[in-house]
């Protein structure tokens, strides 16, 4: 008898835990114990919904190819063995030399794939083939003992004892499962009650609002948008990025090369009128388009496990920003400082072990510190301001909207070109140092001792803002395309802390920043340019919801007496993901495991840059291991109880054999008698 395992969603973790089940297998389940793995999920394995092929080509990752890993490597700290495998750029460079090898029914994608260079932004399409091929390969590594079966359904209800079989339903079928591991994805709730109010508005007036969606999910809605038609988008990162597209080339603008080398934008008449505004007033940093110069930093140097331990080890609640962070941002100073000193010596007027004896001794953001950098680094250019960082329009104010769209396509041309340029590549030295923080971060944060306040206010909307914002920007060439829709009148910035408010009398929203005082635009259709956020207790999800309303899920709330923080995540246990269930006292459910970004186990991507150590795959396959392990138990039950069976069968037969051959004798003794 086969131990069974239901996997509710095939997308990149779905297929990240199936490949760390194919690594530790050999180890943790015996041949002898057969394992059947169900994976549920209404789009197809390895992409799942945000990656699959079946988006716009427009959509692009901000990852570069060379930069994108389902593997893990020599870096990878695990307990479960290294399994390497090739990179998106170079599974693309090579697709026909990795098995199982299936040939891109996509013409369009074919092409981009075979010109696909490493340090290129793929489309997300080329993204899915990717995810596409790794579950292949991850099925096919399996061993012949575990067996896997697909279904494109959508799961609606578990039920089943703490110590029993758990049922499945789907649309059409019951799955009797021995655990049930949830990796749902990026996921939908309904929208927050914020937005409540200008939706009432909009269908008040017969204007068009939509709240925050997945980009991919909404090319139809856009098209509401009339042309010409004055729009706001509220919020300046990727997601705007993503709606521009498909609003302007999606609309059939496209984009020509200038005699200058820059870009011209030639509408197709069909835009609207783009306004965006966001609180820091700016997009989001491009990535970089170039390798380190110099050698790669040692990290970690400042924010390591041992610094966490005596941080953990201090009596009294921890806050982020006073007791972590001044770690944090000596860890990402040393790498800027590290790449600025070794691939531009030049532009230092200390030798760097003179310097980095100084970063060792001073506190982060202290004056001696601070002088230290000045003397060290002459030109203020190259020094790292973590706070003008984190707030580049600060005190601006300009007279006149026309100032202000000249002002920032400069700001967004020197991004650009900064970006592009490896005379920067300290900032490349920061991005990797910020990177590496996630190697002890996640140890904090599950640590149970960051106050709540920390944890909503610094953690949850000020880091992971802040690491998005520095670290997950768009590609450069998406810079000098809004350079150009903006120098086309299609995209007009609003400024820093936007405002927008809603007037009866007109129909129409008011949008406003503090950048230029005064300032008011009016406008038909509003665009929350944010992504979902998912929150529990108003999920779109079919299976989450019923959990939730039947006490068995509960969503993370952080309380302390100075303040309660409900970050609308599913609370699971750190160590391997194991659901929290209210029904069993709030123990872990020893058959229910989720991971995901819907849990509460923050900071942790499906895919990771090679040789960056994923706190994801150590994730997966920490939760990999207590599976098998779980599982290998369950065949091992199964095992005896079956023999039992066999033994009793047995006594059965032979006492059926003695009965029947007692009854015949004396059947022949009666005949004979008669």
């Amino acid at each position: 008898m086969s131990a069974v395992l239901v996997v509710v969603g095939a997308g990149p973790r779905g297929t990240g835990v199936l490949e760390r089940i194919a690594a530790n297998a050999p180890e943790l389940l015996p041949a002898d114990r057969p394992l059947h793995i169900h994976l549920v999920d209404p789009h197809p394995p390895g992409g799942g919904r945000i990656w699959r092929h079946e988006q716009s080509p427009l959509l692009r990752m901000n990852s570069m190819a060379e930069d994108v890993t389902m593997f893990t490597d020599e870096r990878s700290t695990l307990d479960g063995p290294v399994r390497p495998g090739p990179s998106l750029a170079e599974w693309a460079a090579r697709p026909e030399e990795f098995a199982p090898y299936r040939e891109i029914a996509d013409p369009e994608l074919r092409a981009e794939l075979r010109t696909l260079a490493p340090t290129d932004f793929p489309t997300r399409r080329a993204q899915s083939a990717y995810l596409d091929w790794v579950f292949r390969r991850a099925v096919a590594d399996l061993p012949p003992h575990i067996t896997v079966t697909v279904h494109r359904d959508t799961a609606r209800r578990i039920e089943g004892p703490a110590d029993g079989p758990q049922l499945v339903h789907l649309s059409d079928r019951v799955l009797t499962a021995d655990h049930v591991l949830l990796t749902l994805g990026h996921l939908d709730s309904t929208p927050d009650p914020r937005y409540a109010a200008d939706a009432a508005f909009a269908a008040r007036h017969g204007r068009f609002h939509l709240p925050p969606a997945h980009s991919a999910d909404v090319a139809a809605e856009l098209e509401r948008i009339a042309p010409g038609e004055h729009t706001v988008l509220r919020g300046f990162g990727l997601a705007f990025v993503d709606l521009v597209s498909l609003l302007t080339e999606g609309r059939g603008g496209r984009f020509e090369q200038a005699a200058d080398g820059g870009l011209v934008y030639r509408p197709s008449g069909r835009e609207p009128v783009v306004h965006v505004g966001s609180r820091r007033g700016v997009p989001y940093h491009s990535k970089t388009g170039y390798r380190l110069v110099g050698p790669p930093p040692p990290f970690p140097r400042y924010f390591d496990a041992t610094a966490v331990d005596a941080l953990l080890d201090r009596p009294g609640a921890i806050e982020l920003r006073r007791d972590a962070w001044p770690l944090m941002a000596k860890e990402i100073a040393f790498g800027h400082y590290h790449e600025l000193f070794h691939a531009h010596p030049g532009r230092t007027a200390l030798p760097w072990a003179e310097f980095l004896d100084g970063l060792d001794a001073h506190p982060w953001a202290s004056p001696e510190l601070g002088a230290l950098v000045e003397r060290a680094v002459p030109d203020p250019a190259d020094r790292l301001d973590l706070e003008r960082l984190d707030h580049p329009l600060a005190g601006l104010e300009l007279g006149s909207a026309e100032e202000l769209q000249h002002y920032l396509r400069r700001y967004i041309a020197e991004d650009a070109d900064r970006r592009a340029d490896p005379a920067h590549s300290a900032d490349l030295g920061a991005f990797l140092a910020l990177l590496s923080l996630f190697g002890q971060l996640p140890r904090i944060l599950a640590s149970g001792r960051l106050t709540a306040r920390s944890v909503g206010e610094e953690v949850d909307e000020w880091f992971f803002g802040y690491f998005s914002y520095l670290a997950s920007g768009p590609p450069g060439f998406r810079l000098r395309q809004l350079l150009a829709l903006s120098e086309a009148g299609v995209v007009r910035f609003l400024g820093a802390g936007v405002r927008v408010e809603r007037d009866e009398r007109t129909g129409s929203w008011l949008a406003s920043g503090a950048t230029v005082p005064g300032r008011t635009v009016a406008a038909t259709a509003l665009v929350e340019a944010y992504l979902p956020k998912h929150v529990l207790d108003r999920t779109r999800d079919p299976l989450l919801r019923e959990l939730h309303r039947a006490g068995r899920i509960v969503e993370e709330v952080v309380s302390d007496p100075e303040h309660t923080h409900r970050s609308g995540l599913l609370t699971i246990r750190p160590r391997d993901g194991r659901v929290l269930d209210p029904a069993l006292g709030g123990e872990p459910h020893p058959r229910r495991t989720a991971l995901g970004p819907h849990t509460s186990v923050r900071a942790a991507a499906a895919f990771a840059r090679p040789r960056t150590d994923s706190p994801g795959f150590r994730q997966n396959d920490a939760a990999a291991r207590a599976l098998l392990g779980a599982l290998a138990q369950v065949g091992a039950a199964a095992k005896v109880t079956a023999a039992a069976e066999v033994v009793v069968a047995a006594e059965v037969v032979v006492a059926t054999e003695v009965v029947v051959a007692t009854e015949v004798t004396v059947a022949t003794e009666v005949t004979a008698a008669v």
